[in-house]
């Protein structure tokens, strides 16, 4: 099923007996889900932007390129620049603003100007009854009542179908700049990532890649401000070795959209775990994995870690974090089971929200 409009999606939900498995271009199916296939894509166009006041509004099945070419006309970006999965899940199609949205998916830039939730101003969707629902606005500051639009970032389409998002945008940048250090151990480059990320130099990317042995960090912003930082950070990083700089724009943004996307694991064979733990843990619970390998992004905040099979979340035992199995056949749950307190309220959620089950059944348990 593939309604046109908002009014075609409710009546389908409030019409139907049977679970339905919510998707936007498909580019993205982590989670287990059965139901018939209830696709947002044709429901898809930009339906106002204002540059000036930095804000876009776009039915859920638009494409994000459509969104971020519209954008880059304007000299302006999504700046939580959200992951492209196709690569890692060798899927087809085009990944839409709704799945985005929907997945919470955020990328390098999150350490520096926050999740995809962060930037979301307003939403429109149909619940499990088939009602239609608005939520917040067109402006930050926007306060009315329960933050669905926050809620609803993440939810995985469980609480509702999202039919139009609301987002705060930001200008592009001039200059780029990024430097690496090699050959450090993990311990040491979680050590420099965090040296980096406390800095005064407004990093937006800093990974460690323990496959070639670079630890890396990006710069940002007006030429002579990236110059000066990059400058006064290689100082700073000098007692963890030998700094390496460029301020090649067209190579530092391939480098880290392969660290965004997670390129270095698409071709081979095997799970993909993505974890999200204190950057201080990080080295110990990576050494606990048995990885074949791994990728750090976030200053060590976030481990993409590729296994041979198994249940990850067995090897690690109680941790302090979250492990989700976005590819791969592991006997276990896709997401991190929730605590008895935090599951009793998510589970009151869903039965307001979508009362006889039918949304995504299954999806997050």
């Amino acid at each position: 099923m593939t309604p046109e409009t908002e009014e075609e999606l409710a009546e389908v939900i409030a019409s139907t007996k049977e679970p339905l498995r919510i998707t936007g271009g498909g580019t993205r199916p982590i989670g287990q889900s059965d139901g018939t296939p209830l696709s947002t894509a044709k429901m898809k166009g930009i339906t106002l932007y204002e540059p000036g006041a930095l804000t876009i509004v776009a039915k859920a099945g638009t494409p994000v390129a459509d969104i971020e070419e519209a954008l880059a006309k304007e000299n302006q970006r999504l700046a939580f620049e959200p992951m492209d999965h196709r690569p890692l899940l060798g899927t087809k199609g085009k990944p839409t603003i709704g799945g985005v949205v929907a997945a919470n998916v955020s990328g390098p830039r999150r350490i520096s100007v926050g999740a995809c939730r962060d930037f979301m101003l307003g939403v429109r969707l149909v619940d499990g009854n088939g009602s239609i629902i608005k939520n917040g606005g067109r402006v930050m500051k926007n306060v009315t009542g329960y933050d669905l639009v926050k809620l609803m970032s993440g939810a995985y389409g469980t609480l509702g179908v999202l039919t139009e998002v609301s987002l705060k945008v930001l200008p592009d940048v001039a200059a780029y700049g990024m430097l690496t250090l090699d050959g450090l151990d993990d311990a040491t480059a979680v050590a420099a990532m965090s040296a980096a990320l406390s800095s005064p130099y407004e990093v937006t990317g800093v990974a460690h890649d323990p496959q070639t042995g670079k630890t890396m960090f990006r710069l940002e912003g007006f030429e002579a401000s990236v110059t000066y930082r990059a400058d006064a950070l290689t100082k700073h990083l000098a007692k963890f070795g030998t700094v390496a700089a460029t301020f090649d724009a067209k190579s530092i943004k391939a480098t880290w959209a392969a660290i965004r996307d997670v390129t270095s694991f698409a071709a081979e064979d095997g799970d993909v775990w993505r974890l999200s733990v204190k950057p201080s843990d990080a080295p110990g619970l990576v050494t606990k994995l048995g990885a074949r390998a791994v990728q750090y992004d976030w200053g060590g905040g976030l481990i993409w870690a590729l296994t041979d099979g198994g249940d990850l979340r067995a090897k690690l035992g109680d941790f302090a974090g979250h492990a989700t199995l976005i590819r791969g056949t592991a006997n276990a749950p896709v997401f991190q089971p929730e605590p008895a307190p935090l599951a009793a309220i998510t589970a009151g959620l869903r039965a307001k929200f979508d009362p006889r089950g039918i949304l995504n059944p299954g999806m997050m348990t």
